[in-house]
């Protein structure tokens, strides 16, 4: 009996089923739509066709998987906000010699994270360290950004919680197979040989085959310039450190201009010069700079320029705001302006026209037009947004200092999880929100930064295909189509393996790599069962081929949010992908069953 012929046996249900599915496909590749909107709305027609019980249709947001993958934003948001991220970034990187050895330091601490955090928080915080770090060793960004991305893709594939994917599919195996579990390095057997060929091919191909493109910020920067005074802490561990040392030296898009020390001024700062507590350091520089220093453990704006704010640092963030020609403090110094008690906020840096604007923040006086760079709480903005004082008010994104003294306690909570969980003294979700529990308790990060933490659409994508998953299961359609694949490949494990394989990065390719996962799946099971074969070798590439995402920027997550930053096209993406996607498809395909056997 062919496909057509069992699809028929099973009836309508199977076959409303892969047309609402057809139907997806096509709205997600031909259309705007959000994936999460069009997930919902296929599953809600199965649901209001009577494809689906309400239980069934549901049941996707009661999963383990999709709840620990929620709690583990929760965790990253802590070692985020702690600043444990940006510690292992800025003292990992260093001054490679070339291409490959910069390219090789920065896969090995990515793919490190990534294997323990989600990718995505990962890739957002290197791309702006990754670019300014490619323009201090002079290499450009379209060098650096595709192989952080693929590194975190690397990572994802070692353990359990390295991606969101793994724990989806985790969270269906135990659902069909009465609370069996994969351990959480079960996967690492195959995913660690899968990253290391994977970075061999980037070390080898990348200098090569990636372009050397400036990318768009790069081409059409800011020019506006700010100047910004820092002071050193008496408890700052830059004390005693060099200029150089303090990596203060190369620093694009800035320089260091000035520092004062007591009644010296050093114009020409040496890059052998030795800080010492209570220096006060000029900077000028574009507005990206002036938020990495105001991030930088160890510098504060000086005490003469931000006098003192009611709110904690770590409530604080910075804004940007152009005075308007019927501000009140035009015409006067931000001193005698008041312009703290004024507008309970503090005037960090100022930019004028392009030019460097001189003297102490405090003793500048406001034009029409001034750029201020001001410290304030979130609250700063909306009472300020339609005020005649200001012509444009605006957040800088990211700019709320770390908490570096809970950096210790964030780590931690992350290691205990993973011992807990790979000890099996605690399963994943117990573990999970153990671990994002202690870091709200620990205030590592706040409820609220928790809560915008999380990607909720991706979990709304995540529930409803693990629905559509179940419609394909309980309808028959996922037996009809194993059977396809069995006639395809004549019975053969090997041959059914490849095409499963093959089927899910295709999906991947064009849809969300969790709904790839939760899609093929059922019919991965069923094509296992009917060769009588050892389902876990066909879960463990399912977990593979749904993150072996390289061929396009769309299909997963991190591949697009450095496309823009590294100035790259579609085509870099396939020219560079397709052969790596390949070779990891080579030796998952001939490693799964070797360490599974059938």
């Amino acid at each position: 009996m062919n496909t057509f012929d069992m699809l028929i046996q099973a009836g309508w249900p199977a076959l409303l089923t892969l047309i609402v599915i057809a139907c997806m496909f096509a709205s997600l590749v031909f259309s705007r739509l959000p994936a999460d909107v069009v997930f919902m709305g296929g599953l809600g027609v199965l649901l209001l066709s009577g494809v689906l019980t309400a239980k069934d249709a549901l049941a996707g947001f009661s999963s383990p998987g999709m709840i620990t993958v929620g709690l583990l934003y929760a965790v990253v948001a802590g070692l985020q906000e702690a600043g444990g991220l940006s510690w292992v970034s800025s003292h990992v990187l260093g001054r490679p010699a070339g291409h490959r050895l910069a390219q090789l330091r920065l896969m090995l601490p990515v793919a490190g994270l990534s294997a323990f955090l989600n990718n995505t928080p990962v890739v957002a915080m290197f791309i702006p360290v990754v670019t300014e770090w490619g323009r201090r060793i002079r290499i450009q960004p379209s060098q650096l950004l595709i192989p952080l991305s693929y590194a975190s893709i690397f990572g994802g594939i070692c353990t359990l919680i390295g991606t969101s994917t793994n724990l989806v599919v985790n969270g269906m195996v135990q659902a069909r197979y009465d609370g069996m579990s994969i351990g959480m390095f079960e996967i690492t057997r195959l995913g660690l040989p899968c990253a290391l060929v994977g970075m061999a091919y980037v070390l080898l191909a990348g200098r090569r085959v990636l372009p050397n493109r400036r990318a768009l910020d790069a081409v059409f920067e800011n020019p506006r310039e700010y100047t910004l005074e820092m002071q050193i802490a008496d408890d700052s561990p830059l004390v005693g450190k060099t200029i150089d040392a303090a990596d203060l030296r190369h620093l694009p898009g800035c320089f260091l201009a000035e520092l004062m020390r007591g009644s010296q001024i050093l114009t020409a700062v040496q890059p052998d010069e030795v800080l010492q507590a209570g220096d006060r350091l000029v900077f000028v520089g574009n507005v990206d700079s002036m938020r990495e220093l105001y991030n930088q453990r160890g510098l504060s704006a000086s005490a003469d320029s931000r006098f003192k704010l009611d709110a904690p640092r770590h409530e604080r963030c910075l804004v940007e705001a152009v005075v308007s020609n019927t501000c009140p403090l035009v015409g006067s110094s931000i001193r005698d302006g008041r312009f703290r008690s004024r507008y309970n906020a503090v005037v960090i840096a100022v930019a004028r026209n392009g030019e460097r604007v001189k003297g102490k923040i405090g003793d500048i006086v406001l034009r029409p037009g001034d750029t201020l760079l001001i410290e304030s709480h979130a609250g700063f903005i909306p009472r300020q947004r339609d005020s005649r004082d200001f012509y444009l008010v605006s957040a800088v994104e990211n700019s709320t200092p770390h908490r570096f003294e809970k950096a210790p306690l964030a780590f931690g909570v992350l290691v205990l999880m993973v011992v807990a969980a790979a000890s099996g003294f605690l399963s994943m979700l117990h573990a999970a929100m153990a671990a994002a529990g202690l870091m709200l308790l620990l205030r590592c990060c706040s409820p609220a930064q928790a809560r915008r933490a999380i990607e909720w659409n991706v979990l709304v994508v995540i529930a409803a295909a693990l629905g559509m998953g179940k419609a394909l299961e309980v309808t028959g359609a996922a037996a009809a189509l194993a059977g396809g694949v069995l006639g395809m490949t004549g019975g053969s494990p090997w041959l059914s393996l490849i095409v499963v394989y093959a089927a899910t990065v295709f999906f991947t390719e064009i849809i969300t790599n969790n709904a790839a996962a939760a899609l093929i799946f059922p019919i991965a099971m069923s094509t296992a069962e009917r060769l009588d074969a050892n389902p876990m070798t066909f879960v463990m590439c399912i977990m593979i081929a749904a993150s072996a995402s390289f061929a396009t920027p769309i299909g997963y997550q991190t591949n697009l949010m450095v496309y823009g930053p590294g100035g790259y096209r579609f085509g870099d993406y396939l020219r560079f992908g397709i052969p790596l996607g390949l070779v990891i498809g080579l030796v998952a395909v001939v490693l799964a069953p070797l360490i599974w056997p059938f």
